[in-house]
């Protein structure tokens, strides 16, 4: 008894291949998916998503224009529009780490969707001669002009999906703490030595600026990922595209990502330089430096809770030992900081990766793909972790953060304009020697009455900020 076939053959340029029949992708895929088994990471789905919409936005301008048949163009959107959707995304397998330029997982877009177009127009899969991944659904493109656009469409969906929308979220509840906490008098600390008074609210005031000036850091340096080079073709001449294809692709690919995109100036050099998202991914690295900043002074701030600061109580979220009961430690804290010392190594490897390209080609584009929309949606999801599992629900040590204000001797400070700065070097050292207050020792030298003395040591005066 005949078994039933389980594969199709395909052929290309270097001979014959058998396919599993249930695959949509091709022989070039499968090609890929031998040579390159490096690390098991498959393509992010924003990515993807970016080289669907460049291919509806490519077939539908190709089908208006008569470069290929309506119903093959028809076909084409359609099929993106059901992996768009979230079908057969299980079909794009090849390795993240892969052939230059991203040829591999370009080949691997290009035949999914011939396939899935195929059987959309009651066709078998593989019949290439009906719905070609070359002749139809890449029609006047080139991996050369798809890929570093995929880059700038997946950055910038990454950014609207979710780092956007994290560090607005993460401003306004710091802006909200800031209200709460504003009450709040402690010690501010410099050298991680006693400093002059702060209030706490202030400090979650100051992380809302940063993050907010990050945030319009982020939105400057996505202006440059919205100048596209797509129509460029193979090196930037346009060579096999249509006179009006550029324009029009351009307007329907603004069209179905909400985005301002538009025609870069100059073709070769949007598909030679990678200089925008060396520039996107610098920012998210200096942001990063500052989310590594704040989440070291949310672990001092908590630490404790009878031998550390505790000035403030970080939620806690899960039991923090295996071998100590009762112990809880500061985790979305040093989760995130574990994300941004990630973050600043893929900007290193897209830094080497930009500066690798050579003539008209920058083959090191699949790298700086995977890295920069990782870093955007990984920078993303841990700065809502943070916000939902963290800040919402810190609450203040209200008692011990005046103790600590109270007691600092940096509270001095605001003595030297009244006793000069040696009697009030003087009346720190005899204070920390003595352990007698600052006050008392001003009074017993007779340095200030007592009613001065009152004035200028009055924490809240001293903790507020100039207009």
């Amino acid at each position: 008894m005949n078994q039933p076939l389980t594969f199709r053959i395909e052929s290309d340029s270097m001979g014959e291949r058998q396919i599993p029949l249930n695959a949509y992708y091709g022989i070039q895929t499968l090609r890929a998916t031998e040579n390159f088994p490096i690390s098991g990471l498959r393509p992010l789905a924003t990515y993807i998503d970016a080289c669907l919409l460049i291919k509806k936005a490519a077939a539908w301008t190709n089908g208006q224009l008569k470069c290929i048949p309506e119903d093959i163009s028809q076909a084409i959107v359609q099929a993106a529009d059901e992996i768009l959707g979230g079908q057969l995304r299980d079909q794009f397998v090849v390795d993240i780490y892969q052939a230059g330029a991203g040829t591999s997982h370009h080949m691997n877009v290009n035949e999914v969707l011939a396939n899935r177009a195929l059987e959309l127009l009651g066709d078998e899969k593989g019949n290439y001669g009906r719905v070609n991944p070359n002749d139809h659904v890449n029609y006047g493109q080139s991996t050369n002009d798809v890929i570093p656009t995929a880059i700038r469409i997946g950055g910038l969906l990454a950014l609207e999906h979710t780092l956007y929308p994290a560090l607005s979220n993460a401003i306004a509840i710091l802006n909200q703490k800031a209200v709460e906490f504003h009450h709040v008098i402690k010690s501010g600390r410099t050298h991680l030595q006693d400093a002059v008074p702060v209030r706490l609210g202030e400090g979650f005031r100051a992380w809302a600026y940063i993050f907010t000036d990050h945030l319009h850091r982020l939105q400057s340096a996505a202006q440059e990922l919205m100048i596209l080079g797509l129509g460029g073709s193979a090196v930037g001449t346009g060579i096999n595209t249509h006179p009006q294809y550029r324009p029009q692709v351009t307007l329907k690919l603004s069209e179905l990502t909400g985005q301002p995109l538009r025609t870069a100036p100059h073709l070769m050099a949007a598909m030679q330089s990678m200089a925008p998202f060396v520039s996107l991914s610098g920012t998210l690295r200096n942001l990063a430096q500052d989310c590594i900043k704040i989440s070291h002074d949310l672990r001092l701030m908590d630490s404790g809770p009878k031998t550390g600061l505790k000035e403030i109580q970080l939620p806690p979220v899960q039991p923090g030992s295996s071998i100590m009961p009762g112990k809880y430690n500061p985790v979305m804290a040093e989760m995130i900081s574990m994300v941004c010392f990630q973050v600043m190594g893929y900007d290193t490897a897209v830094l080497l990766a930009a500066q690798a390209g050579q003539l008209e080609l920058n083959v090191m584009m699949p790298l700086i793909a995977h890295n920069l929309i990782h870093s955007i949606e990984i920078s993303g999801n841990a700065i809502t972790a943070l916000t939902d599992q963290c800040l919402t629900g810190i609450t203040a040590m209200d008692e011990r953060c005046y103790a600590y204000a109270e007691g600092s001797l940096a509270l001095v400070t605001a003595l030297n304009p009244h006793i000069g700065y040696l009697n009030a070097a003087m009346v720190a050292k005899e204070s920390l020697e003595s352990h007698k207050t600052l006050r008392n020792i001003v009074l017993e030298q007779k340095l200030m009455d007592e009613t001065m003395l009152a004035k200028v040591l009055d924490l809240g005066e001293m903790s507020t900020l100039p207009d």
